[in-house]
């Protein structure tokens, strides 16, 4: 097995060719987690997938997440629980309508997140595989934490490098006015710190850990702390940082939710549109203790 690397952004990202996703193995898992260490994204073109296909490939990679399937108790119409439908199709297999839980699950993709920093273990790896494609829209934007980082001004580095962070799974859906959880539902899923600034396991790069699931800041008024996230979040996501993939049926995208964070862009809703994210999780990280109140 030899795999090529070819460089899709000058901060990140690579498209790789010369596997086969379909035979899953340990030494293809330690050649794909070293190359991910350098490059945070990985596109894969070309290489169509069955479900059962999917699940064994990501399986290499370690423990499944459920993400934020705990919450919603969302009925699928995959073969696994383990798989996200990252789509605009009902149950029945129709397109769903606009007033459908799985549209207002499509809206919430476009903000910028990471999969699962709302949870203790959060997400490592993040898989998308593109099934259907509609006729244009729909691409997915990554954008580099690490760079990001390097970027900022050595006064914002010592400003908060020791800040920390409450992620909340439902933070973003309130924000977009999707309120309806019972308080069951709420509590199931509880707020958990992480550093703002973290550094990356396998690079040892130093990074932003924020996005749409970050709250507050511990210790701030709450709109100091939002101000400051807002601004680092607007930093961040500048184009010098983003990638943008325009998808093909076959592709799979693997990205880091330790060191990058993504969003869905735009497509027209009554066009059907189906990808399937399957996603590993990281290892238990100590929980910070808050500031003093």
């Amino acid at each position: 097995m030899s795999l090529q690397f070819t460089p899709l952004h000058r901060h990140f990202c690579a498209e790789v060719t010369g596997l086969d996703l379909t035979c899953p193995s340990a030494e293809l898992a330690a050649e794909i987690d070293r190359a991910m260490a350098d490059h945070a994204v990985l596109v894969v073109r070309g290489q169509p997938l069955t479900q059962d296909e999917q699940m064994a490939f990501t399986r290499s990679f370690g423990a499944l997440d459920l993400g934020f399937k705990k919450v919603s108790n969302a009925h699928t119409r995959l073969k696994y629980q383990e798989l996200a439908d990252i789509s605009n199709v009902a149950e029945d297999g129709s397109i769903a309508q606009r007033s459908h839980r799985r549209i207002v699950n499509n809206v919430a993709n476009q903000i910028w997140h990471s999969d699962s920093s709302f949870q203790n273990p959060p997400a490592r790896y993040s898989m998308l595989h593109a099934v259907v494609i509609p006729p244009k829209g729909g691409a997915t934007q990554f954008a580099d934490m690490r760079a990001a980082y390097d970027a900022l001004d050595a006064d914002t580095q010592a400003e908060i490098e020791d800040l920390l962070v409450e992620h909340f799974v439902l933070h973003s859906r309130f924000m977009l006015g999707d309120t309806e959880y019972s308080e069951d539902k709420v509590a199931a899923m509880p707020r958990v710190l992480w550093p703002l600034v973290r550094t990356h396991d396998d690079s040892g790069r130093r990074h932003l850990f924020i996005g749409a699931h970050a709250s507050r800041i511990d210790g701030m008024s709450l709109p100091e702390g939002r101000l400051l996230l807002s601004d680092l979040l607007e930093h961040a996501t500048q184009p010098q940082f983003v990638y943008e993939h325009t998808w093909e049926p076959g592709d799979l995208v693997i990205w880091d939710n330790r060191c990058t964070l993504h969003r869905g862009r735009r497509y027209d809703f009554s066009q059907r549109r189906e990808l399937r994210r399957s996603t590993t999780l990281d290892r238990t990280y100590p929980t910070p203790e808050r500031a003093a109140a």
